[in-house]
């Protein structure tokens, strides 16, 4: 292969890289020599890349289940359940921060006392969703284990690896909570061994990266524990993803599943009502109870979380029982993203 030909073969591999693997396995070899064409007549064109990149984009919202309704529904399931799983990291991090300020005094602001509250509940609300859905899924992939299905098996095996890591570094770094020992007399609005457990769980979240002078006087493990547990949290939510996209559901499951999904995304839209009305009562709260950039960051990436998971929502309506599907439902089919 000549060098220009060379060139442009590598040009075409990174424009295809915009598409999702499923596109590429299908389409790939075709559309590459429709580039190699379209390189040999007019090699540079921004215009060419840029309707590449978009329509890529677009596939790989379609593949992720956000744009049709003609992949299979394990798709949306996984990516509203990686979203929602996004959002509640966050929740987590947030709620901690005003359970640290609790421990110790009241914040003295109905905007505080009223968005605690709301989080609270709505926070329970989704940590009860979300073991309604884990436990038949976790039972569809232990048979999926028991019949030695290797393509479940091994990103099953990651995850739990990466679950039990999260695990045992949250439960021992907790113990370093500011809120332990703490005075303050509302205890009981959100309990502490959950608040010091989710505190630790997400101390990466937090607006001493920005300060590396404080940073520095953390001690070592957990300074590595900061930066490793995003790393498997996000190899964690990868591995679930892949899981459920690689399950073979039963349809009845799949229309539990989706309804749990939407009473997940109301109450998280509940609890980022929550965080907006102690964002709003900023000038009445003080301290820890005072909302940063940091914050205000989290809300916004909270709300693009809802964003998505409302998309995916939207594919899985009409999924249900066949009884369901017989009265206009979506019926849910393999097929793949149309070329351009």
């Amino acid at each position: 292969m000549s060098a220009p030909a060379d060139r442009g073969a590598r040009r075409a591999a990174r424009l295809l890289q915009w598409y999702p693997r499923s596109w590429r396995a299908r389409y790939g070899a075709e559309f590459a020599e429709l580039l190699l064409a379209e390189f040999a007549e007019q090699p540079q064109n921004w215009r060419r890349s840029f309707d590449v990149a978009s329509h890529g984009l677009l596939a790989r919202l379609a593949d992720a289940g956000l744009m049709s309704r003609r992949q299979p529904p394990e798709r949306p399931l996984a990516t509203a359940g990686c979203a929602l799983a996004a959002f509640g990291a966050l929740a987590v991090a947030m709620l901690a921060q005003l359970a640290t300020g609790w421990q110790w005094v009241s914040p003295g602001s109905s905007y505080v006392t009223g968005a605690t509250l709301v989080m609270t509940l709505a926070a329970g609300c989704i940590g009860l969703i979300g073991l309604c859905a884990a436990v038949p899924v976790i039972w569809q992939v232990l048979l999926a284990v028991g019949r030695r299905n290797g393509r479940v098996m091994r990103p099953a095996g990651i995850a739990v690896g990466c679950g039990v890591a999260l695990a045992f570094g949250a439960k021992h770094f907790q113990n370093s909570w500011p809120g332990t020992g703490g005075t303050g007399a509302e205890h009981g609005l959100v309990p502490g061994g959950m608040a010091a457990f989710g505190w630790a769980s997400t101390l990466s979240v937090t607006s001493f990266w920005a300060h590396p002078g404080l940073l520095g006087r953390f001690p070592a493990a957990e300074l590595a524990w900061m930066v490793l547990s995003p790393v498997v949290g996000i190899a964690l939510a990868g591995a679930v993803v892949i899981t459920v996209r690689r399950l073979t559901l039963p349809q009845p499951l799949v229309g539990y599943l989706a309804g749990l999904a939407r009473g997940a995304w109301w109450a998280s839209a509940a609890f980022a009502a929550g965080a907006a009305m102690w964002m709003l009562g900023r000038s009445s709260a003080a301290g820890l109870f005072r909302p940063g950039l940091v914050d205000g960051a989290e809300l916004v990436i909270m709300m693009l979380a809802l964003a998505v998971a409302l998309l995916a929502s939207l594919s899985l309506r009409g999924v249900g029982p066949p009884s369901l599907r017989r009265k206009g439902g979506v019926k849910t089919t393999s097929a793949g993203v149309k070329k351009m």
